[in-house]
């Protein structure tokens, strides 16, 4: 009885992987084996900076936060207390976006929470 290799479905999967790995350089996208370690450590690369991207922004929006209240003589920290104190339920992407298009109403917030937070 002749060996059965399922041709079809093993080429289907090295061409899924050469497919994956055009454009990149030398072997890595010409070899099969080659290939296929590089496409594979991509795509780990991938999922661990999906989760990773979400800090960078988080900490992109605590930047311009603090960079916005400083001039008005308040901390992050100290801005961020006076909001959760308040109950004003913004958070820190909308608080940024209003920070760096719509800075009168940044300060109208942030005066807010100041005058709330000197009466009490």
């Amino acid at each position: 009885m002749p060996r059965a290799t399922n041709n079809p479905a093993s080429r289907a999967r090295r061409k899924r992987i050469m497919k994956a790995a055009r454009g990149f350089f030398g072997a890595r996208s010409k070899v099969y084996t080659v290939a296929k370690n590089t496409v594979e450590k991509g795509w780990q690369y991938a999922f661990r900076d999906r989760k990773f991207k979400k800090r960078v922004y988080r900490r992109l929006w605590i930047a311009r936060i603090n960079a916005a209240v400083r001039p008005e003589g308040l901390s992050y920290s100290r801005f961020i207390h006076a909001l959760a104190t308040q109950g004003i339920g913004l958070n820190r992407k909308a608080l940024a976006d209003l920070a760096l298009n719509n800075p009168t109403t940044f300060k109208a917030i942030v005066d807010v929470v100041r005058s709330k937070a000197q009466k009490a």
